[in-house]
């Protein structure tokens, strides 16, 4: 019994500490004109303002790319550009967008994505671990044509809410064995979910969109002629709970990866709404990456779990998941 509780605080302080340390980073992520990886399937849906014409021939830049870290692409190589303290990657989505495109770095192509962004860093500077990130939507001029961008997991705070999860569920494992009880079978969504009819996460998620609203407003304004599309959060965890078994062990309860999951939809539906209502498109990540999650094999997932392979971030995209992510933005552009 000793050794077997000494396992399981080993798994979850392994699971909390690499949530902790992933997130802080970030946030709720082969050449790009190759095939997609295999199982993927691009999605993209049109805004309310632009569905019912035919899709017109897709941008040829000036292409500006705005995001957090899923965006960015911390850990994967070659990170390149300034501050470094963004962990931007030159195999990022938006890279392999770009080269698909064939736009050059520089007049084509402009990256100020960033790790641990939010909102409020698109219209202000952000200060990383190494040097300040200008505003993003600074890159922005009535030149531009393509802007992507995905944002909105800082926002709602994946920060505290995986690490508060994992820090409830070791908690409810240690108590709930030294009494004998089962007690809460989703110790994290009790958390977040206490007081009657409230679901503190679903109000983050709103007061975000409308944040995300006033940013597709800004811009529509200093870019006008730009077609704007929001890229959505990639699935972090399998539908069936039991296939996070193996990666997760017992540290986070069946019923509370079902509740993130629940959350992490929630999130990508208001995204994908405010898209909508501004007349931006919405691409449909999550859907092409089903069955990529951290929880399925190292040859397959797109996502990395709380300990990752090399050249990846914890709960991350990792080089397999930029190149889906990238399948469906071209997917949205070029459809």
């Amino acid at each position: 019994m000793g050794g077997g509780s000494a396992m399981d605080g080993r798994r979850a302080g392994g699971v909390l500490l690499g949530l902790a340390g992933l997130l802080l980073t970030a946030a709720c992520g082969a050449g790009s004109g190759g095939p997609a990886p295999q199982g993927s399937a691009p999605a993209a849906r049109a805004g309310a303002g632009a569905g019912a014409a035919p899709a017109p021939k897709a941008p040829t830049g000036p292409y500006v790319a705005l995001g957090d870290s899923y965006t960015a692409g911390p850990a994967i190589d070659p990170q390149v550009g300034t501050p470094s303290g963004c962990g931007r990657s030159g195999a990022n989505y938006p890279s392999l967008v770009a080269k698909a495109l064939g736009l050059a770095a520089g007049p084509g192509f402009t990256d100020v994505s960033c790790s641990g962004a939010t909102t409020a860093d698109l219209t202000g500077a952000q200060q990383t671990s190494d040097g300040t990130n200008a505003p993003q939507l600074d890159a922005l001029t009535p030149a531009t044509r393509l802007v992507t961008l995905g944002i909105g997991g800082n926002d709602v705070g994946f920060v505290e809410v995986l690490t508060e999860c994992a820090k409830e569920n070791l908690a409810h494992s240690l108590f709930g064995g030294l009494t004998g009880t089962s007690g809460d079978q989703a110790p994290c969504r009790t958390h977040y979910t206490a007081a009657p009819g409230q679901d503190q996460l679903r109000a983050r998620i709103d007061t975000a969109g409308e944040k995300l609203t006033g940013l597709l407003r800004e811009i529509a304004r200093r870019a006008p002629e730009a077609r704007v599309y929001v890229v959505g959060y990639p699935a972090l965890l399998p539908a069936d709970p039991a296939g996070c078994a193996r990666t997760l062990g017992r540290t986070v309860a069946a019923g509370d990866l079902g509740f993130l999951l629940d959350e992490e939809r929630g999130l990508d539906a208001m995204l994908e709404q405010r898209a909508e209502a501004a007349g931006a498109r919405y691409v449909d990540t999550f859907g092409p990456s089903a069955g990529h999650d951290m929880c399925a094999g190292q040859d397959t997932r797109w996502i990395e779990p709380p300990v990752p392979a090399a050249g990846a971030a914890p709960v991350h995209p990792n080089a397999l998941g930029q190149q889906g992510l990238a399948a469906a933005v071209l997917g949205a552009v070029r459809g």
